[in-house]
């Protein structure tokens, strides 16, 4: 498996992690977890629980931006070597930052993480683009 894809990978398990990492702020809000309606109970958590839960449905949007850029870039027969290897990579730190920052509350960081996790996704468009 090449770099791009083991990037694609830990991206859609990252959406999982904040997922899971609500739980501690669902237990101590509500005592425990609503198995039976999750989401209407993690739309009700307020503040590091609700910021989980924003980093959450964040990384999926991420994710489908990602894996679509993923999508171009095999298709175009872009080179998993070099640039777009290191530009999967470079979004994997970026995105693995910004729920850690969604989730302490770090805003500034927060949107920087964001912006670079992006920018990495469209530069891999661009570089399906020019292929």
């Amino acid at each position: 498996m090449t770099v791009p894809l083991w990037c694609l990978m830990i991206g859609v398990i990252l959406p999982y992690v904040w997922a899971f990492s609500s739980l501690p702020f669902r237990a101590k809000q509500f005592g425990s977890p609503d198995l039976k309606e999750p989401r209407v109970q993690g739309e009700q958590l307020t503040g590091s629980g609700a910021r989980a839960w924003g980093s959450q449905m964040n990384a999926w949007e991420a994710v489908i931006v990602f894996g679509a850029a993923t999508v171009a870039a095999i298709v175009a027969g872009v080179s998993p070597e070099g640039n777009w290897s290191m530009a999967s990579m470079i979004w994997v730190v970026a995105r693995a930052s910004h729920g850690g920052f969604y989730i302490r509350g770090i805003a500034p960081l927060r949107i920087l993480a964001f912006t670079i996790g992006m920018g990495m996704s469209f530069w891999i468009f661009a570089m399906a683009i020019m292929a």
